[in-house]
Order: structure tokens, then sequence, then C-alpha cells
């Protein structure tokens, strides 16, 4: 078992260069009531740019509007999601407290999850549909790197607002 990220410029199953399953929203976890990882998600149009913990880039947009690969987006803590089910305050809860990171090029702020029977994709589509992009902050998540070429992570760390990201190219 190894912490060590793909090499740079690398892809994946994602265009990111990211691994797939430790972002995937799945069942069991939302169930329990607890979902210890930040999620992957995609958005349709991405800068020609990755950040840490993202290996690859998958566009030729240069402007600073579009997001790059990697980036951290958290739910803000004033968002309340109160009136939601009890399983879509689970992924919120998450959403507020690790987040997501941008993995690929799709849909619009499309959370990835595990295919499961047991999943009411009613509810949790009609629910998360109410959350807007606007409803997150960008986070800069370069405090918890231990290595620009390893996924370990440092413990105990506040993340805030990016100020100078370190943008690959």
């Amino acid at each position: 078992r190894s912490n060590d990220l793909r090499p740079r410029g690398w892809t994946s199953a994602d265009a990111a260069g990211l691994p797939v399953l430790p972002g995937l929203l799945r069942y069991d976890e939302v169930a329990s009531g607890e979902i210890t990882h930040a999620l992957r998600f995609t958005v349709p149009q991405t800068r020609k740019a990755y950040v840490w913990p993202a290996r690859h880039y998958a566009s030729s947009l240069t402007d600073a509007k579009y997001p790059p690969m990697g980036q951290r987006f958290r739910l803000r803590a004033s968002f309340d999601f109160s009136g939601f089910s009890p399983h879509t305050q689970v992924i919120l809860r998450a959403l507020k407290k690790y987040g997501m990171i941008l993995a690929d090029n799709g849909s619009a702020w499309y959370i990835s999850g595990a295919p499961d029977s047991r999943w009411n994709n009613d509810v949790l589509v009609s629910e998360l549909r109410l959350v807007k992009g606007s409803d997150f902050e960008a986070i800069d998540e370069s405090p918890l790197m231990v290595s620009p070429d390893s996924g370990q992570v440092r413990t105990g760390i506040t993340l805030a607002p990016p100020q100078n990201l370190r943008i690959f190219r």
C-alpha cells in the first residue's frame, strides 16, 4: 500500500488522474450516518491546469474563471440543510466537512456514486438539485500536502479559501 500519486501528466479512469473509488458516494456510508471523505464531482468545463492532488488536466481553456482539475469545493458553513431528508443531510454534512474534488469534465456539479439498488434516486436528485454552485466555496488544500507526489495528508489542518494556489500546467 502506498500514498504515491500517479506521475504528473498521467490520467486515470478520470481526467484528473485521481483514483475513482475513494471519492465515490456509497450507500452504506450514507446509511451509517457518516461519510468520512471528500466526494468526487464533475463540471462541464475546466481550466488547462491542475492542483494537488490531481495529476492531469483535460481542457484547452486558460481563463481563470474555469476551475482546475483537483480543485476542492466545500459547502458553505451557513448552508441550512435542516429541511432535507436524512440521507441527503448525511451527504451535505460531508460536503461541509470534507468537500468535493473536481475529478473530470461532465455534467454540472455531478457527484459520482457507487450503484446500489437501495438508493432513492428520485429524492436524492430532487434534493441535491436545490444545492447550487454558489452554495460552495473553493478551498486551498495545499496545506494538507506532505509532498506534491504523494496523496499523504497532514491532519489537524483547517482549510481556507485559496490565496495563491500552486497550479500546474
